[in-house]
């Protein structure tokens, strides 16, 4: 027997706390009866819809893509541009683990396995994610510690980080910073250095967790091994 929410994240369809709207919503069914109480247990013998889809255990994949620019992330886009999943060759139903803005390029990780998905955007897990920004201006130390400490956005204080100056070019005034943080909100590093007067030109995701990009290209991708997806596990 299973937790409701936990069966739907593993067949693919959601995150698990998506999957607790979905229920929480009156969108689950169970043998043809909406249950709206989070905790239901499910059996392999029960008949699971949402929305009125039955639903099916998938075999779980697991991958990392090297984001292009002008890329979404998402599963479908209503303006017809290309999605991150447009560019894995696969029948089965995957989805990005968090995202990284249409402009922004690097590590992404997609797969049909919600319970993985859960854990690695749980805010109380702090996985790393580690950038390279491009950006107007000389970094101040100042500045940089201010950031690295934690700023507030939209009246909540980001989580200690780190920023620090890697190269400047002085003719061109421009700076490339290492970043890295624990949190997954929207915008959050060009927004960060927005609040501190930077421009942020580019963007790149250079590692999640302990993966990094290794060789491969834009728009390039592969398979995470075994070994990689209980590590990633292992970081609950």
């Amino acid at each position: 027997m299973k937790r409701l929410q936990k069966y739907i994240s593993e067949c693919g369809i959601a995150s698990r706390r998506k999957a607790e709207e979905l229920i929480l919503n009156g969108k689950v069914k169970v043998n043809g009866e909406v249950v709206k109480t989070l905790g239901t247990k499910v059996s392999g013998s029960d008949v699971v819809t949402v929305n009125g889809q039955t639903l099916v255990s998938e075999e779980k994949e697991y991958y990392l893509l090297n984001k292009p620019r002008e890329v979404i992330s998402s599963v479908k886009d209503d303006k017809n541009r290309t999605t991150v999943v447009d560019l894995i060759d696969t029948n089965k139903r995957i989805y990005p683990i968090g995202r990284l803005d249409y402009d922004t390029t690097g590590i992404l990780l997609l797969t049909n396995d919600g319970e993985l998905s859960n854990i690695l955007t749980h805010p109380s897990n702090d996985v790393e994610k580690e950038y390279v920004a491009k950006i107007k201006g000389f970094l101040t130390k100042e500045d940089s510690e201010k950031l690295s400490k934690g700023i507030m956005l939209n009246g909540i204080k980001t989580k200690p980080a780190y920023f620090k100056m890697k190269k400047y070019d002085k003719k061109s005034d421009i700076a490339y910073v290492k970043v890295i943080i624990t949190e997954g909100r929207n915008h959050q590093v060009k927004d960060m250095f927005k609040e501190m007067g930077y421009e942020v030109l580019k963007l790149t995701r250079e590692r999640y967790a302990f993966l990094d990009l290794g060789n491969l290209k834009s728009g390039e991708y592969r398979k995470l091994t075994t070994k990689e997806v209980k590590m990633l596990y292992s970081l609950k």
